[in-house]
């Protein structure tokens, strides 16, 4: 493109433009900050000072000569709520909620702040009516998140459910795994005062809203096994490989014995043999060590072991080897295998414990809603060696 004349004229024309939307945009400015009270100026540096007390109160008196500041009361309100300041943020909230002039979403706004105070501060009944009223708003999931929180914490198992199918109605996502562990938890309630038939139906309804619930699955193994029922328990717990392998070691043990009582415990032994074939673990390995042991002897547990190590080779593998080794060993080095076995088992201690995948807790039991993040089937059934964590 050639250089023609009248461009030395566009030039200045464009730099003009430009100067002049910029005295407009720096004039705004001035304006609207000569009308924010000084305190707002000095709150925002305490802030960044990292003064979070002195910013507070320097924000609260800008509320107090500006009251219109709306989102300066949500964002002191939100910091008090974190501080755990809950009575002052019930206060800043609450003087939203009664101000006749507020609009409409603002309001929808405060109520749903007020809830967050009233839940953290405990208070449930009235953070319950305040999330509920919400129903009908933008704020409509966020306030059944936190419904879904406050019922768990309530084991209002039934209150819960609910929660968890208006969900999926908001989001269009499934919450059927949350729903089946609450009718899980709604059974263990049942059996535990021996109503065994409602436990029953709660289980059916956990495998209606997740066919693949293991632990719905296991509870009603256990209740057959309860009744005696040996035969039905077996046929139910081995439903458990086409659901999730990997929940199969949690019934292993239930499985041997159920088998011992039809009076085919060598059938049982095969049936797990074939499990850890296909699904190696630890925690099989050692109810097939335990009872090889028992029906075999001690040559036959301890090829089990060092067979499953050269193929999994794992610290705990290589304890077990060494437990194996010394149930046959009578030699005059048994002292030194013990004397190893000890130290490689002060080593695996933390790596035969669960995990929780969520949060990193570490448990010796098994859980399906860990203690810590209160998250549901966040456990893996294998030992920590067994994901990959190290000491």
């Amino acid at each position: 493109m050639e250089f023609e004349p009248w461009m030395l004229l566009v030039f200045p024309l464009f730099f003009g433009m430009g100067w002049l939307a910029a005295r407009i945009d720096i004039k705004q400015l001035l304006s609207e900050s000569s009308a924010l009270p000084r305190s707002y100026f000095q709150g925002l540096n305490f802030l960044l000072n990292e003064q979070q007390d002195k910013a507070i109160e320097a924000f609260i008196e800008v509320v107090k000569v500006d009251p219109q500041t709306i989102e300066l009361h949500f964002a002191l309100g939100s910091l008090f709520r974190r501080r755990g300041e809950v009575d002052r943020a019930i206060r800043m909230h609450l003087n939203l909620v009664e101000r006749a002039d507020l609009e409409q979403d603002k309001k929808q706004q405060a109520i749903f702040e007020l809830a967050q105070d009233y839940l953290k501060a405990g208070i449930l009944d009235r953070a319950e009516s305040l999330f509920q009223e919400l129903q009908t708003t933008p704020y409509a999931k966020a306030a059944l998140d936190f419904l879904l929180e406050l019922y768990q914490k309530e084991k209002e198992w039934l209150k819960a459910i609910d929660v968890t199918q208006r969900l999926a109605a908001v989001s269009g996502q499934p919450h059927g795994k949350e729903a089946a562990f609450f009718y899980c938890e709604l059974a263990a309630a049942e059996m535990s005062r021996q109503q065994m038939e409602a436990a029953r139906v709660h289980l059916e309804q956990a495998l209606e809203m997740n066919p693949q619930a293991a632990r719905a699955t296991m509870m009603l193994g256990d209740q057959e096994n309860a009744a005696q029922h040996y035969a039905d328990a077996i046929t139910i717990w081995k439903r458990i490989e086409s659901q999730n392998p990997q929940y199969l070691p949690l019934v292993a043990e239930r499985l041997l014995q159920a088998y011992r009582q039809t009076g085919r415990a060598d059938t049982g032994i095969t049936l797990l043999q074939g499990y850890l074939d296909k699904y190696p673990s630890l925690d099989l390995m050692n109810v097939l060590f335990d009872a090889l042991l028992q029906r075999d002897g001690a040559e036959a547990a301890y090829k089990l072991v060092r067979n499953e190590l050269q193929r999994n080779p794992s610290l705990l593998g290589l304890d077990k080897l060494l437990e194996a080794r010394l149930l046959e060993d009578s030699s005059a080095n048994r002292a030194d295998v013990e004397m190893v076995k000890n130290l490689v088992h002060q080593r695996t201690r933390t790596l035969a414990m669960y995990r929780c995948t969520s949060c990193g807790f570490k448990a010796r039991q098994f859980y399906w809603h860990c203690p810590a993040c209160h998250g549901w089937e966040t456990y893996l059934p294998r030992r920590s060696e067994e994901n990959g964590v190290t000491i």
